[in-house]
């Protein structure tokens, strides 16, 4: 299936029968908090899998950040299939270690500095990407909402790693 960009790909409470698997573009999953607040949980790029949900319906909404293409897989047929092949069962639950230590790491953001969780965002990002430049498809509200900073914080931070040489800005969109 494709969204497009700001399309949501699925919101909170619906019922979550599928999974995806992101083909092509980035998106975000979040939560709207009751002060009307948007905490971002995650990102996703190429080739990972999000919307597995605990419970029968999405904790979660999920939507495009860029165009996107994702795989979309009855939820159903993942249970049976990794019922039946160890194999299915294995990356199953691969994947359920790997979405907890993720977890574990955006929860430990929450007692480092700003200028900590902007480091780890922006180390975290370089080793998902080759190369040495990192591009964002994210936008520094995105950014401040994953880490629960504002945007002014982020903004800030960024200038100071590069004022410090820490980092480079060639655009706003790579470092």
């Amino acid at each position: 299936m494709s969204f497009k960009k700001s399309s949501e790909i699925f919101g909170e409470n619906e019922p979550a029968d599928y999974v995806y698997k992101l083909v092509s573009g980035t998106a975000r999953s979040y939560k709207i908090l009751n002060d009307g607040r948007r905490q971002i949980q995650g990102f996703y790029f190429p080739g990972d899998i999000f919307g597995l949900e605990a419970g029968a319906e999405h904790a979660s909404s999920a939507e495009a950040i860029s165009d996107v293409i994702v795989l979309v897989v009855r939820r159903s047929a993942i249970i049976s299939a990794a019922s039946r092949d160890s194999e299915v069962s294995n990356q199953l639950w691969t994947h359920t270690l790997r979405e907890l230590n993720q977890a574990r790491g955006h929860a430990m953001l929450l007692v480092k500095t700003a200028q900590e969780r902007v480091a780890s965002f922006l180390l975290e990002l370089a080793d998902r990407c080759a190369g040495n430049a990192v591009e964002l498809p994210m936008s520094r509200q995105d950014i401040a909402d994953y880490l629960g900073l504002t945007i002014e914080t982020v903004s800030r931070t960024l200038t100071q790693f590069q004022s410090d040489d820490a980092i480079e800005l060639p655009s706003s969109r790579q470092i």
